[in-house]
């Protein structure tokens, strides 16, 4: 009772076909396929823009810069 058989996915599939029709389906993922593609650009676009935005690491063994406002560390 609680798995579906090919029959029940076979109904939903007529379902789905009758409702959106075959024409809607392919725009429809086309649509999708876009968004992703588009998520994937601005998510690369945010990792180049913080690459150059960030300052270069300290050479090792370097100590830190103080701030004016802040006490010397001891």
């Amino acid at each position: 009772m609680g798995t579906f058989s090919i029959w029940h996915w076979i109904i939903v599939l007529i379902v789905v076909l009758l409702l959106f029709g075959a024409g809607k389906i392919p725009r429809l993922m086309g649509d999708v396929a876009k968004g992703v593609k588009a998520f994937k650009k601005g998510l690369q676009d945010e990792d180049t823009s913080a690459e150059a935005t960030r300052p270069a690491d300290p050479a090792p063994g370097a100590q830190p810069s103080l701030r004016k406002d802040e006490p010397p560390r001891s």
